[in-house]
């Protein structure tokens, strides 16, 4: 698994970690029952902290991508391919409804909104 985090990213460094793994496992690089590496040895090959690597994967398993089996280790859970992309598509969401809002905080109308949606996807 190749992981690369941005510490000067404005989104935390969990999320980064999270959303990496989600997207290896959409991407079927990640197989069902596959095991993911140690919460201490991603830490150490990562250089961040364990309790980082622990909070992605607490989360994932939140989201049913994984599944902890106590003195185990953490494994690829069987996912529901459809349910995983949705679970992608509402992030993006999400993420729109913060910036509309914050464009329209600044005053910009939902055409201006439109014009800037559009030039970034001719891009």
């Amino acid at each position: 698994m190749h992981i690369i985090l941005n510490n000067s990213s404005m989104i935390p460094i969990y999320e980064q970690l999270m959303d990496q793994v989600k997207n290896e496992i959409i991407a079927g690089n990640l197989k069902e029952n596959e095991p993911l590496p140690s919460v201490r040895t991603l830490s150490g090959e990562l250089k961040i902290s364990a309790l980082t690597v622990k909070k992605a994967y607490d989360k994932l398993e939140e989201e049913g991508f994984v599944i902890t089996v106590h003195g185990k280790g953490t494994f690829v859970s069987a996912t529901d391919l459809q349910l995983s992309k949705e679970a992608r598509r509402k992030s993006v969401e999400d993420d729109f409804a913060c910036v509309v809002e914050k464009a329209k905080s600044i005053g910009l109308s939902s055409e201006e909104i439109r014009e800037i949606i559009d030039i970034m996807l001719e891009e």
